[in-house]
């Protein structure tokens, strides 16, 4: 047996041996990471620090399309999968999306948490230490309830880390020159192009087990699709906003903190439930998750900084 198996059937041995009773907590970790945390890019975009918010929403599209790419590229099954002697927590195995390799849910840790370190660590160390604390935890979560093994994890880790180090490298380099921004805004395009090519021309693994598909490659390819129209959407809406909204936070505007949590809501409940609703029963699920996640972002990149303009001070 594996060597990362048996390190889950370890924890999964404690986790019955303590009845289950940090199994809640882990997932409410996991949850927090993927389904809250991704809020705090465009709160900070919108309200706090333009730069820092340019760079969160860069992490954040940059990384998920970064990791949904190595997913489809690596195939790797889930651990329960792998071995029917894995059983993870509670409904861990329903809301698992995608192939296992790397963790998304630490994708999202590193971007969000570690991002938030940097960005705080001369100002506030204290909020530093917090984030890479949650960090670890939300890491060790994906471990603790069986979703994921260790080389999940570090790589969903360490490949993000590198992407984040580039992304503020490059911010940093081509402050204050628009034209190279615009050349990276039809690469970006380009590669988006290339990516859903790729995703739907390569070879999958096609197991089967009593005539029944193990893995359908179709559903694996939804959590990446969200991530090419998401990415999309940022490059797009970066551009209109250089080009045509120019948005400046209007510090000490009155109703700025009440405008933040409005987009924020607004974001929250396309991401969550109305893009899909409106757009994957008319294109599909990749399709439509597509369209909602590029439009998502052109709303908070472009149009929702112009809004606030309009609005700050009425």
């Amino acid at each position: 047996m594996e060597l990362d198996i048996q390190y889950l059937l370890l924890l999964q041995d404690l986790r019955n041996a303590t009845g289950g009773i940090f199994d809640e907590f882990f997932n409410a970790l996991s949850k927090i990471a993927v389904d809250v945390m991704p809020m705090l890019p465009f709160f900070v975009y919108w309200c706090v620090s333009k730069k820092w918010g340019y760079r969160f929403l860069a992490w954040y599209s940059g990384g998920e399309l970064l990791n949904g790419v190595i997913k489809l590229t690596v195939c790797a099954y889930r651990p329960w999968i792998r071995s029917d002697l894995i059983e993870p927590a509670g409904d861990s195995k329903v809301a698992a999306t995608g192939y296992s390799f790397p963790s998304g849910h630490t994708t999202n840790a590193t971007i969000h948490y570690g991002g938030t370190a940097a960005w705080q660590w001369k100002k506030r160390r204290w909020v530093a230490v917090i984030c890479i604390v949650l960090l670890a935890l939300t890491g060790f979560s994906r471990n603790f309830l069986g979703v994921h093994t260790p080389q999940d994890v570090a790589v969903g880790f360490g490949a993000t880390a590198i992407l984040m180090f580039i992304i503020a490298k490059v911010q940093e380099k081509l402050e204050g020159n628009e034209k190279a921004k615009d050349i990276l805004t039809i690469l970006g395009i380009v590669l988006v192009v290339v990516v859903l090519i790729y995703i739907q021309v390569k070879p999958y693994p096609m197991d089967y087990v009593d005539g029944e598909l193990l893995v359908d490659p179709y559903k694996m390819m939804k959590d990446t699709f969200k991530a090419a129209g998401m990415f999309l959407g940022f490059v797009l809406g970066s551009f209109i906003e250089r080009h045509y909204v120019h948005y400046e936070i209007p510090e000490g505007g009155k109703n700025l903190p009440i405008l933040g949590f409005i987009g924020v809501v607004i974001v929250l409940s396309w991401k969550e439930y109305m893009g899909s609703a409106i757009f994957c029963g008319m294109l599909g699920n990749n399709w439509g998750s597509f369209v909602a996640r590029c439009i998502m972002m052109i709303f908070a990149v472009a149009l929702y900084p112009m809004l606030i303009k309009k609005w700050v001070n009425e």
